[in-house]
């Protein structure tokens, strides 16, 4: 039998409701799992069995017809998937996708005409019990729509796969189940009603109001809901075009892709009860992999442990910060600007050595604020007051009543101190200094400071507004306060901070940049391009070497790599071939193919690696990395090292992060001698 003895039970609040026009009231049931909208419905065994008695209870009351809404803000964002761990068995995987199918049917199959007012965010089996709905409208202040589930390791189990595809047809179901879950988007209501999702969009003011009155409309034959016939001809080939796609993007690494990819292609022309057995069938077998487990272990972090962050001071510290300075206009100081001003709202002002690079960083982010009107992403009142925020100067004393002072400069040592020592002349003793640092010393910049205990890491990735992740790094003598108030800024500014230690490169770059070594060691030993960049390709990860050594720059990887070569020049090898390529200063991707003339420049030697040896050796050392990184206290716990990897290098779901992955592969046991989880965590219980 199936249990979640933590489950908050979402209960179906049943309540007989006049509609004028109407003999017979409607049957209104809302979900409501009695907390506010930021602990959002779901379904556990306990919701589904409320639901399932509501809608006998209203079915008996003979009611005009029979309408689904939600609590404010949230109709429902699907199972609860809190209750997956406490699943031990391939049976209590089949009776909890049954649990739903059998709920739902219910709406789907009744003679009393059902109707889904979606008043808030529905994802997953929120979504999926709406489409069982005979009719949908949506509210135009509905937060996300969508079945997320091939994210998180799992298919759409609740009839979505089935039901979607024959309601909008397969390009657009294919979309919002596949494109859209792995590229992190949901619907917007507007989408969801031009898509076909719902029938009907209204504004959130008077939503339940309007979506009464409409579905009266429809009962009484007033109101006619057109929908046009489902294209069937292309089926095949728009699933073909997705299979390639995805083979292209995650190599066939993602099981719940490929499942979805089967359900969709059964949804052409399987009956109803067929389509829904094979979901069952799919999301027990999901829910019983390894790769379902470490995928909710990935999404736990992000969404708990990322709002949480561990071994930071009370918040109380925090100062207060009314203006930012930015050292450097160029392309990421420019970045910074424009993430401080829109997130802050408070005056921003950017520095350079000559007028016209401050104009062009100003102009940047002008620019940049311009689009996001264009786009409808910002209203033109609050644009006007962003831009009269930001200003330029080559004259650092505008720094003056700065209270959090960034530098986004060339990554020399030297300079980071001499324009510390210049700018704590001019600030406050308590204003703030951040280094955007990618791996120099946090303690070593502020060594020679009056006050070291106010300078702190602020490491941003690449690019700025796309990114979560925030390193924030602590020196030796950073102090509370400054901790406090670097955290307290992070929150602000909408990233996802997590507390390190003052260690060469500190997190992702330390992992990365073994990587990279391991496969440069790879071709200093004669293993050809073309087969190191696609050594990782069974793993999914979101790009293969030799681009992804692209988008950080030749230049930028081997700054990187001297400096942990310098620390430990055991395991971070110097790349005589990577040398070769920043020396030539070529591209190492043209037109999405590895450039030829890179190549000709490689001399290796003779011993070349497979693809198989070259991904287990960059597997091993990653094991050893993060073990001593462990060891040397750089963060709290593994799963810290998980979630930089998931927010700062798109390391995948499915992977829970690094660290579940090395254990499940028998990799960290094998390497260090012990698993970094505990067995249950990101896999199936011990």
């Amino acid at each position: 039998m199936i249990s979640h003895p933590q489950e908050v039970v979402t209960k179906a609040l049943l309540r007989l409701v006049a509609v004028p026009g109407l003999e017979r009231p409607a049957a209104l049931i809302t979900l409501d799992n009695g907390l506010d909208y930021k602990k959002p419905n779901s379904f556990g065994p306990g919701g589904l069995a409320s639901l399932d008695e509501a809608i006998t209870k209203a079915t008996e009351a003979e009611p005009a017809f029979i309408a689904l809404t939600g609590k404010p803000y949230i109709f429902c964002v699907g199972a609860d998937i809190t209750g997956i761990p406490y699943i031990t068995s391939r049976e209590q995987a089949v009776e909890l996708g049954e649990l739903g199918h059998r709920a739902f049917a219910r709406l789907r199959d009744s003679r009393i005409p059902t109707f889904a007012f979606i008043n808030g965010a529905a994802l997953g089996g929120g979504l999926e019990v709406a489409l069982h709905c005979h009719y949908r409208t949506v509210s135009g202040g509905a937060a996300a729509l969508g079945l997320p589930e091939v994210a998180i390791g799992l298919v759409p189990g609740w009839g979505g796969s089935q039901l979607l595809p024959n309601l909008i047809g397969v390009p657009g179901a294919a979309q919002v189940i596949l494109q859209n879950p792995l590229t992190q988007k949901t619907l917007r209501p507007k989408q969801a009603a031009e898509l076909g999702v719902a029938d009907q969009l209204f504004e959130p003011a008077d939503f339940l109001e309007r979506s009464l009155e409409w579905a009266a409309g429809v009962v009484k034959g007033d109101v006619t809901v057109e929908r046009p016939e489902v294209d069937k001809d292309m089926w095949e080939g728009v699933l073909f075009f997705a299979k390639q796609q995805l083979d292209e993007k995650l190599h066939g690494a993602v099981p719940s892709a490929n499942k979805a990819l089967e359900l969709l292609a059964l949804a052409k022309d399987a009956s109803f009860a067929d389509g829904t057995a094979a979901e069952t069938q799919a999301l027990a077998d999901l829910i019983m992999g390894d790769e379902a487990r470490a995928s909710l272990y990935g999404f736990d972090l992000v969404q708990r442990r990322a709002k949480r962050p561990v071994g930071v001071p009370d918040k109380s510290l925090a100062r207060k910060v009314t203006k930012v300075g930015v050292i450097g206009a160029g392309l990421m100081a420019s970045q910074l600007a424009l993430l401080f001003v829109r997130r802050l709202q408070v005056p921003v002002v950017l520095t350079d050595l000559d007028q016209e690079r401050v104009d062009k960083g100003v102009r940047y982010v002008i620019d940049q604020i311009d689009k996001l009107v264009a786009k409808r992403r910002l209203d033109e009142g609050t644009a006007a007051k962003l831009r009269g925020l930001v200003s330029g100067s080559v004259d650092k004393s505008v720094f003056a009543d700065a209270d959090f002072v960034i530098e986004a400069v060339f990554e020399n040592l030297e300079l980071k101190k001499q324009i510390w020592a210049e700018i704590e002349k001019i600030v406050s003793p308590e204003a703030i200094l951040a280094t955007n640092t990618s791996s120099l010393s946090v303690s070593a910049q502020a060594a020679d400071l009056e006050h070291p205990e106010r300078v702190v890491g602020f490491h941003f990735f690449n690019p700025v507004a796309v990114l979560p992740l925030l390193e924030i790094i602590r020196g030796e003598q950073t102090d509370d306060a400054t901790l406090a108030t670097a955290f307290a800024v992070g929150k602000e500014l909408k990233k996802s901070s997590v507390l390190v230690k003052d260690a060469p490169a500190f997190v992702v770059n330390r992992l990365l940049t073994r990587v990279t070594s391991e496969i440069f060691q790879a071709i200093d030993a004669g293993t050809p391009l073309d087969v190191v960049n696609v050594a990782m390709d069974p793993l999914g990860l979101p790009m293969r070497p030799i681009a992804l050594l692209q988008l950080v720059g030749p230049a930028v990887a081997y700054h990187v790599g001297e400096t942990l070569h310098r620390a430990f020049p055991d395991r971070f090898a110097d790349s005589p071939n990577l040398k070769r390529i920043v020396d030539a200063g070529l591209p190492v991707m043209v037109d999405d193919e590895i450039n030829p003339e890179v190549v000709k420049l490689i001399e290796g030697g003779s011993a070349p690696l497979t693809a198989d040896e070259v991904r287990q050796k960059a597997m091993d050392a990653l094991a050893e990395e993060i073990r001593i990184m462990l060891d040397e206290g750089v963060v709290a716990e593994p799963q810290d090292i998980d979630l930089c990897m998931i927010l700062g290098a798109g390391y995948p779901l499915h992977l829970g992060g690094v660290t579940a992955y090395l254990d499940r592969s028998g990799t960290s046991e094998r390497v260090t001698g012990k698993r970094f989880l505990p067995k249950g965590v990101a896999s199936l219980p011990a």
